[in-house]
């Protein structure tokens, strides 16, 4: 019996050792799930970062070529007004050159036109003050609502929604 007493002893050491290796295998089991969340998680978020850095980078590209040409169109814009101003003086003329003149500013409208760019000439319309600059009022004529534009002393212009330079106006008095 003696022999056997001591067997039992030795045994019971060794299920506390095998329970103890098995808790730790389980804080190890634990632990590295729970690094595997938090790399799961690390990944998510730079994925979502990446895919935030991709639309972003196509909105630039996308603004970029919209607006590419925005600085060569601003610094065309006292050509347009010089030839709106040579039409206007010659207005009631038949002479070829004002034909020429016609084409030309046609030509440079529709050029302009095909890159984005319109032009602003709101008579008659109600005043809009992120398109037009007010530079003076009026009483209202016969037939015009007041608020509304009357008289345009230069032509505002638009490139692709974004406003290049403001018409400069005169309102119709609000009585």
């Amino acid at each position: 019996m003696n022999q056997d007493h001591p067997e039992n002893e030795s045994q019971i050491p060794h299920a506390d050792a095998a329970a103890a290796g098995e808790d730790d295998a389980q804080s190890v089991i634990e632990s590295l799930r729970a690094e595997l969340e938090q790399l799961r998680a690390q990944v998510l978020l730079e994925r979502a970062d990446l895919e935030n850095q991709r639309r972003r980078l196509a909105r630039d590209v996308d603004q970029a070529r919209k607006f590419a040409n925005e600085k060569l169109l601003g610094d065309l814009l006292p050509v347009f007004d010089s030839l709106d101003a040579g039409l206007a003086a010659a207005a009631g003329q038949d002479h070829p050159l004002k034909e020429g003149l016609e084409l030309t500013y046609k030509q440079l409208l529709k050029t302009a036109g095909d890159n984005g760019m319109s032009v602003v000439d709101p008579v008659g319309t109600p005043f809009n003050p992120e398109q037009h600059q007010a530079i003076s009022q009026v009483d209202a004529p016969e037939g015009v609502a007041p608020g509304a534009v009357v008289t345009v002393f230069q032509k505002g212009y638009v490139l692709n929604e974004r406003l290049l330079r403001p018409a400069l106006v005169v309102v119709a008095r609000n009585d």
